[in-house]
């Protein structure tokens, strides 16, 4: 462990991990910790996945889909930003252009 980190506790399906973290990474580790608790719990009492080892790989798929699937969305939503800034950039210019020529 560095100078400028701790080892916290964190509890996975009734397991106890310790994480080396800074100070300020501290609240949100545990607050992922809990977060992937729940998410592993919610496979194993689905009872469709048995074994903590597979749990967890179902888990951390099923993250890593919801988080694929975010960043597909901000992507999807900053284009549409951008094509918006860009139609009112040419309305913009346009109208600059306009007015200039109004004063020739």
């Amino acid at each position: 462990m560095s100078s400028g980190s701790k080892a916290v506790s964190v509890t996975i399906l009734d397991k106890e991990y310790r994480v080396a973290c800074t100070a300020d990474e501290e609240e949100s580790l545990l607050a992922s910790a809990r977060y992937l608790d729940e998410r592993m719990r919610e496979i194993r009492n689905s009872g469709k996945v048995i074994g903590a080892d597979r749990v967890a790989v179902m888990a951390a798929l099923n993250m890593a889909h919801e988080l694929l699937d975010r960043r597909q969305q901000q992507g999807e939503q900053a284009d549409s930003v951008g094509k918006r800034l860009r139609g009112l950039k040419d309305k913009v210019e346009i109208a600059l252009n306009d007015s200039s020529q109004l004063e020739l």
